[in-house]
């Protein structure tokens, strides 16, 4: 192998890779994984104890507003007026704080209706909106 020669007339670059730092690196982490492969398999045996009990998942009461095409407000399927649904939130969070808001407005509702109903049950403490909506 010729790293370079001592002749001063040629400048032609060196056309040989070194490969001996490749191969130093490539048997370095050779053996690394050969000695960190079998630490990973390595698993401890523990006996967990079996329980009986089933998880309590306790559902927070929901609140199903339905705005139809006219503006009309249901609270869970009644008629409600506009000026009460404030005072309906307020007792509503009162009751249970965790209380969800599920939205039904119609395809024709108007915006400001819907943004007024939202507006409401935001400011009386409802922290969990969600709208309902059909699958195609």
């Amino acid at each position: 192998m010729a790293f370079g020669s001592f002749d001063k007339g040629t400048n032609a670059p060196m056309a040989e890779i070194n490969t001996t730092p490749l191969v130093d690196v490539m048997l370095v982490l050779l053996v690394v994984f050969i000695i960190t492969a079998p630490l990973l398999t390595h698993a401890v045996k523990v006996d967990l104890p079996k329980a009986a009990a089933s998880a309590h998942e306790e559902k927070p009461e929901a609140i199903r507003l339905a705005i139809n095409a006219q503006g009309e407000l249901f609270w869970n399927d009644q008629p409600v007026a506009q000026d009460d649904l404030p005072a309906r939130f307020a007792a509503a969070t009162q009751a249970n704080p965790q209380v969800e808001l599920h939205l039904r407005a119609d395809r024709e509702a108007r915006y400001d209706a819907v943004a007024r109903a939202m507006a409401a049950a935001q400011g009386n403490g409802v922290a969990k909106i969600g709208f309902v909506t059909e699958a195609k």
